[in-house]
C-alpha cells in the first residue's frame, strides 16, 4: 500500500539512512558500493561525447609542440643524412696559378741554370761544372746533380728564351730548348732568391 503521508515518508528515510549503523558489517557492505559507483563513474564519463580532456585547449597545445618537436627533428635529420645541402665555406688557395704573367727573375734563373748545365768542356770536372750551378741551384739540390756524369749530357748550348709552363707566387715551372732535350725545370723562392729545385728532359 503507498505511503501518502510526509510522516510516513520520513519514518521510511530514517530508516533507510539508519541501517548501515546498525552494524559493522552493514557499513562495509555500504562502503563497497559507494566505491564501486564511483569506480563505474569514473571509467564511464570520460567516455562520453564531449567529455575527453585530452580535446580542450591544452591538449591542442600540446600537439602543437610536439608537431614542432618533430619539424626540428626532421630537419636535424635532414641535414644529417645529407638530403639538405649545407653551406660550403670556401677558403682561398695559398697560391694562385698565373701561368700567363711568371716571375721574370724566375725565368732568367731558369735560362743562367740551363746555361750551367749545357757548359761542360772537356776536361772540365763535376765539381767545377757543379760551382757553375751553384748560384742558381739550391742546397738541397746540388747533391744529387753530384752524381751526374758530365759525359752524359747530351747538349752544348741553349737553344732559345725560357717559358713558364705555369706559375705560382713561390714556384714557377719553366722549359729551356737546348740543341739536345729541352729541360724541365721547378723553379723555388728561397730566402736567396729564386732557385732550381729540380730539373728533368723534356725531349
Amino acid at each position: 500500500m503507498p505511503i501518502r503521508t510526509n510522516r510516513g515518508r520520513a519514518a521510511v528515510y530514517r530508516k533507510l539512512w539508519g541501517w548501515p549503523l546498525r552494524s559493522p558489517v552493514h557499513l562495509a557492505g555500504t562502503l563497497v558500493v559507494l566505491l564501486a559507483v564511483v569506480v563505474t563513474l569514473g571509467i564511464v564519463i570520460p567516455q562520453l561525447p564531449g567529455g575527453d580532456s585530452g580535446s580542450g585547449p591544452s591538449a591542442a597545445t600540446g600537439e602543437s609542440s610536439q608537431n614542432e618537436g618533430d619539424s626540428t627533428t626532421g630537419s636535424d635529420e635532414s641535414d644529417q643524412d645529407g638530403s639538405k645541402p649545407l653551406p660550403t665555406r670556401l677558403t682561398e688557395p695559398r697560391e694562385t696559378p698565373t701561368p700567363d704573367d711568371p716571375d721574370p727573375a724566375a725565368l732568367r734563373v731558369a735560362e743562367q741554370w740551363a746555361t750551367a748545365w749545357v757548359n761542360h768542356p772537356e776536361g772540365m770536372t763535376v765539381e767545377q761544372w757543379l760551382d757553375g750551378l751553384r748560384p742558381y741551384t739550391t742546397e738541397e739540390y746540388l747533391p744529387v746533380m753530384s752524381t751526374v756524369e758530365l759525359a752524359n749530357i747530351p747538349a752544348t748550348k741553349v737553344a732559345g728564351k725560357a717559358t713558364a709552363t705555369s706559375a705560382f707566387t713561390s714556384s714557377v715551372e719553366a722549359e729551356v730548348p737546348t740543341d739536345g732535350p729541352t729541360l724541365s725545370l721547378t723553379v723555388v723562392q728561397t730566402n736567396a732568391g729564386w732557385r732550381v729545385a729540380h730539373y728533368d728532359e723534356a725531349g
